[in-house]
């Protein structure tokens, strides 16, 4: 009976094998392998998925509280619009992390094959460690805000209240010495023009006085008639000075009304705009640690964990079926392809060493191949040398004239 049909290999699931994508395993060889290793990667794929669906409402979560509107805490609510490009950026994020998680899974190895973790293992996996717990700690703070939310807005709400009587406070004694600079002009052109109208009105009583005989003779006379033209004078000092002031007694006027209405707009619109601007990621998470310091490093410490769990788990698991059948088919790939690796024991100075020693098989047989060229060249060329020279040698046994010649130069004197 054939080994197929001896062991019960199951049919598998669509979500299974996508959990196995997730987790960087090859379906060709785990639908040879027994449940044992199905199982295992299988739940490696599960820890990846979880991570990519935490990681994306995490990024919404902060997306929306870094990028969205800004309020007082509790009281300021997203548009849809807004809602779905904050989801749309969540959806990204989550993504981005779930695709780092299964390149950090798939790419940690198996260490020893055992189940025992070594101190080499470790150092080997420091890196991929450091990367999970940055990415364990950006999940984890999202997740905490939108879990002490409630709490968050309550103090958080408190605070732009602080701040916004603080604002409005100094918004007052502002507003309250600019308008005091404004009275003060206003009172000191009034307390001039009440001088002249007391002055006036005291010419005007002594001329009805001087007509009704309370001050000499009554009736229309020449102190009446004098006291007639100066009460007249008077008046038109008061005209003169109300039509000289006029422009800038209504300037000073404008100007009192403008500064009440930028009071009221600062105090209703900009003080509370910048108190909501304290309703930050910042100063979220430090209330957050305010309130919640316990339950912030709980929900981080369970993040790290699932984070840094793959890595852990694939370090102490014991090499099984599907882990041979990947290494027989990478040997075997590696051979048809040129490439033979061999182990080899060496003796130094620190002790035996197991040393891995890659042959490539096409580049050594190209050097062969070269190296063989090169000396049937030099064969031919020696050959073909030494037929040149013991015809040479010959030529110049029968015609040594050939090859020398006497000069016939001789000096001659100027």
């Amino acid at each position: 009976m054939a080994f197929e049909n001896s062991y019960p290999f199951d049919k598998v699931s669509g979500f299974t094998k996508f959990l196995w994508w997730c987790a960087g395993a090859d379906k060709y060889f785990l639908m040879k392998s027994p449940k044992q290793d199905r199982v295992k990667y299988a739940g490696i794929g599960g820890i990846v998925l979880s991570t990519g669906v935490l990681a994306t409402f995490a990024g919404y979560v902060a997306f929306k509280t870094a990028f969205g509107p800004k309020g007082m805490a509790g009281e300021m609510h997203l548009s849809f619009n807004m809602q779905m490009l904050f989801a749309v950026a969540g959806i990204v994020w989550g993504l981005l992390i779930f695709n780092m998680d299964r390149f950090i899974v798939s790419s940690t190895g198996k260490g020893d094959g055992t189940d025992k973790m070594t101190w080499k293992e470790l150092g080997q996996a420091v890196p991929r460690l450091l990367i999970a717990l940055i990415l364990g700690f950006t999940i984890s703070k999202p997740l905490e805000l939108e879990m002490l939310k409630s709490e968050i807005d309550v103090k958080l709400h408190s605070k732009q209240q602080e701040q916004l009587d603080e604002f409005n406070k100094n918004t007052y004694q502002k507003y309250k010495e600019q308008i005091a600079i404004i009275d003060a002009d206003v009172f000191k052109i009034e307390e001039d023009r009440n001088i002249l109208v007391e002055r006036q009105k005291a010419a005007e009583q002594e001329y009805i006085d001087q007509m009704q005989g309370r001050s000499g003779n009554a009736g229309f006379g020449p102190r009446a008639k004098q006291l007639e033209i100066l009460k007249n004078e008077k008046q038109k000092e008061i005209d003169a000075y109300d039509q000289k002031h006029a422009v800038e007694t209504t300037n000073l006027k404008s100007q009192r009304s403008q500064k009440l209405v930028d009071q009221e707009k600062e105090l209703k619109e900009t003080n509370v705009e910048k108190a909501g601007k304290l309703d930050g990621l910042l100063e979220r998470i430090s209330i957050a640690h305010e309130i919640g310091f316990w339950l912030g490093i709980a929900i981080m410490l369970v993040l790290f964990s699932i984070e840094m769990g793959p890595i852990f788990f694939k370090m102490m698991m014991n090499k099984g079926p599907y882990d041979y059948m990947v290494e027989n088919f990478n040997y075997r790939m590696q051979v048809k392809n040129g490439i033979v690796k061999e182990e080899r024991i060496y003796e130094g100075t620190k002790g035996i060493m197991l040393m891995e020693k890659v042959n490539y098989l096409e580049v050594e047989n190209d050097r062969l191949e070269k190296e063989e060229k090169l000396r049937a060249q030099a064969a031919l060329s020696k050959k073909v040398v030494g037929i040149w020279s013991s015809e040479k040698m010959k030529e110049i046994d029968d015609q040594p004239v050939k090859f020398y010649k006497e000069s016939n130069d001789t000096n001659t004197e100027a």
